[in-house]
């Protein structure tokens, strides 16, 4: 793992910072959306403006980049970037917020997928699985780390827009000069989403439900923190919990899935996440608590979503295992679309309890739907793909990434049987 982190070091720091930036402006909206008193639709509207936008990045950057190639595209797509994150200050309205969300959220999409595609061609086959690990810590200690810079300033004026500004811009120095020569983009075609279905059900309606999961996770915790009345630093410890119980539920789990039906691995988890955030909703929790709930909801998720394109991998075969992540990835973006406007509908139906109930029942679904598919459908085969971990936050480069790792896992199973 030295040797990856020495040959890719540049491009993690880069993405260190642009995680750094992305993980403010996201908490920083829930706080200010209340400071400006916005309705918790509102918010939700804007929140899932982001997911539109990364839906139709994954989709267009691509096309983008084959046209006029990595840097331009990453330059423009910064340069968006930087200033979407200081016009949120200067332009405090939900409707122009949801606007500039749609167009934050294209911007990030098109930056992952230039950064993925470079990390990725700087690995190797014998190195690919380690670099794609530290994508993932990188990611999250990024995340963790922007939530404590929000206590560092006033969320009521500019300087913690203009920080994420600025990081942002930082990060394109070390990602831009420490490749001498962009690599040649190839997109994959992805599978019909009649094949990707047959194929695996259970991957398909579980990384629906999983985007909603996300995304009220990721967009609507800071609007709960705010509708709860939390202070900015307990809020940003709520948020950071539930990403470092991503971060240290993920190999724990991927051990496991490796070694016994995912199916259980994955009922098992959809049962701890739908019964742990049910207790905020029927008791009056302290804070405590709550951050527990909010780890333990994270380490359920972030694991999930990994676990569930390996169990999709499962069913295909190793030349099929890239071209379905792009039908997944698409998937997952549609329920994330979804799940902070049903949230803030239920948060003001209930009250701030609605944010965990959501949760819960697309946790409840899951396990249903993953304890019926058990009945319909013999055990995983015995030679199966590894667990990958990946961030619900990347880009189709890096599920594609994982799926080659678990391609090279299947083949080395063969060999071994």
């Amino acid at each position: 793992m030295l040797i990856v982190l020495r040959n890719t070091w540049a491009l993690l720091l880069g993405l260190g910072l642009l995680m750094l930036g992305n993980g403010m402006q996201g908490t920083l909206l829930g706080i200010r959306g209340g400071i400006e008193q916005f309705t918790t639709f509102q918010m939700s509207v804007v929140m899932s403006a982001y997911f539109v936008g990364f839906l139709f990045g994954s989709r267009l950057a691509p096309l983008m980049i084959r046209r006029v190639g990595h840097v331009r595209v990453f330059a423009a797509l910064g340069s968006m970037i930087s200033a979407v994150l200081i016009l949120y200050a200067a332009a405090p309205d939900w409707m122009v917020w949801a606007a500039l969300r749609v167009v934050i959220g294209f911007c990030f999409s098109g930056v992952y997928i230039v950064t993925e595609s470079w990390l990725n061609n700087a690995s190797t086959n014998e190195n690919r699985g380690q670099a794609l690990s530290l994508y993932l810590i990188v990611q999250m200690i990024g995340i963790i780390a922007a939530q404590l810079l929000l206590n560092i300033g006033d969320a009521s004026g500019y300087i913690l827009f203009v920080i994420p500004s600025v990081l942002v811009s930082l990060a394109f120095t070390p990602i831009l000069l420490a490749v001498s020569e962009a690599p040649a983009f190839e997109s994959t075609k992805p599978l019909s989403f009649k094949r990707l279905y047959q194929a695996s059900p259970l991957g398909c309606v579980g990384m629906f439900l999983l985007g909603g999961v996300f995304s009220a996770q990721f967009g609507m915790a800071s609007v709960w923190g705010t509708a709860a009345g939390l202070s900015v630093a307990d809020l940003t410890l709520f948020v950071s919990a539930i990403y470092i119980g991503g971060l240290v539920f993920q190999y724990p789990i991927g051990w496991l899935s490796d070694r016994i039906d995912r199916r259980i691995v994955v009922l098992a988890l959809a049962i701890l996440g739908a019964v742990v955030l049910m207790v905020p909703v029927l008791f009056d929790a302290p804070f405590p608590v709550l951050v527990a709930v909010g780890a333990i909801c994270g380490g359920v998720s972030n694991p999930l979503y990994s676990l569930l394109l390996a169990y999709v991998n499962d069913y295909l075969d190793k030349t099929d295992m890239a071209a379905a992540s792009a039908g997944l990835m698409f998937i997952n973006g549609l329920g994330a679309i979804s799940g902070p406007v049903i949230t803030g509908w239920m948060m003001e139906e209930i009250g701030s309890s609605g944010f965990f109930l959501f949760m819960g029942l697309l946790f409840g679904a899951l396990a249903l739907y993953a304890g019926w598919r058990m009945t319909q459908r013999p055990t995983t085969p015995e030679v199966s793909s590894g667990f990958t971990p990946v961030s619900p936050t990347a880009s189709v480069i890096a599920v594609e990434t994982a799926a080659l790792v678990d391609a090279a896992d299947m083949r080395q199973g063969k060999a071994r049987n």
